[in-house]
């Protein structure tokens, strides 16, 4: 409550100097009125959504009931779609594609609006070969695979990576050597690589519980227990399993997964799905579940993320991606798996 009377503060503050110095991206007064109107109704549950093929099926699901008083509220690029599912409060927004714009997103919401908790959903690549198309998985821990430093060729596991000494970069999470992946070996071991090692790095993070500018590291980011231990009741929940003719070998199943990763890559590469499966016992990989993650953990605000598996991340077909035939059956199910989730949670 207090954080949120600074940020309506803050936000006074940005109009009276926006005003007076004609300083652009200042949030006008009317706009100010309507946040304060609007928190006034909740706390809220976030429902953070990456694209609008996603997003739709929960808008036009009939549990959805959206508020007469306000719909949604436009402000920062972004519409914030008030409602309610299965007589839960929601704020409902899309973020677009990738990290930025999933951070940048959720940061938006917790700072405008009283937000309880966030719920994350949408597709993603399957790195699982125990799991299948269609199958909606709940990662027990998020991480951003895209932080890497870059390994100076001749280098190895052993030398100390530029800049480590001081404590901006790790060897402690594991790294990818390119020449593992070499078409060519020379007497059965594989020939050296100019590409040499990527070694995954944590992302640094300031909490709100913190101090200021004194950074801490994160890699893996646990999930909300109480959203965890609820998301283990969606095991019984039916959900489809064919597109028009075309059918699933089996029916999908909801199941709760102990990690996922994130990255600004559309992973379409069955080395690279094998090697984060292998290496860090991944399921789901996306684009946006770990930025997500890691601004609830900053803001210290309970997070869950929902994907529903709609590709084998380079694994199957070379002639085509699933991806093209079951998006939108992983999304529905995506969907069915978040209102079912909600409905738990208030039971």
């Amino acid at each position: 409550m207090v954080s949120h009377l600074r940020m309506v503060l803050l936000g006074f503050l940005v109009v009276v100097v926006g005003i007076s110095s004609g300083a652009y991206g200042a949030i006008s007064n009317d706009i100010l009125k309507n946040i304060e109107r609007i928190n006034k109704r909740g706390p809220y549950l976030g429902i953070v959504v990456p694209n609008s093929f996603e997003m739709d099926p929960l808008l036009q699901s009939p549990s959805f009931v959206v508020d007469n008083h306000f719909p949604y509220l436009d402000v920062s690029g972004k519409r914030f779609r008030i409602g309610e599912l299965g007589n839960k409060k929601v704020i409902v927004v899309m973020t677009g594609l990738s990290m930025l714009n999933a951070g940048i997103t959720t940061q938006l919401l917790l700072s405008y609006f009283k937000v309880e908790g966030i719920l994350h959903y949408g597709i993603a690549g399957n790195a699982n070969p125990d799991l299948q198309i269609g199958d909606v998985t709940i990662p027990q821990y998020w991480a951003h695979t895209g932080l890497w430093n870059w390994q100076r060729y001749g280098d190895g596991p052993k030398d100390e990576l530029a800049l480590e000494s001081g404590g901006d970069y790790t060897r402690k999470i594991g790294y990818l050597e390119f020449s593992d992946y070499n078409n060519v070996s020379k007497n059965g071991k594989p020939v050296a690589n100019l590409l040499n090692n990527v070694w995954y790095q944590p992302e640094e993070i300031f909490p709100v519980y913190g101090t200021p500018e004194i950074r801490q590291h994160a890699f893996w980011v646990p999930v909300d227990k109480h959203y965890f231990t609820v998301a283990k009741k969606l095991k019984d929940l039916k959900l489809g399993s064919c597109v028009n003719t075309t059918c699933l070998p089996r029916t999908p199943i909801a199941v709760r997964v102990k990690r996922g990763a994130s990255a600004n890559v559309f992973v379409d590469n069955s080395a690279y799905r094998s090697f984060l499966n292998t290496k860090f016992n991944v399921t789901p990989i996306d684009m946006e579940s770990a930025a997500v993650a890691l601004v609830c953990l900053q803001q210290k605000t309970p997070f869950i993320a929902i994907r529903s598996l709609s590709d084998l991340a380079g694994g199957g077909s070379a002639l085509s991606n699933e991806a093209d035939i079951f998006s939108s059956l992983a999304a529905q199910n995506a969907v069915d798996a978040v209102i079912r989730f909600i409905t738990l949670l208030l039971s």
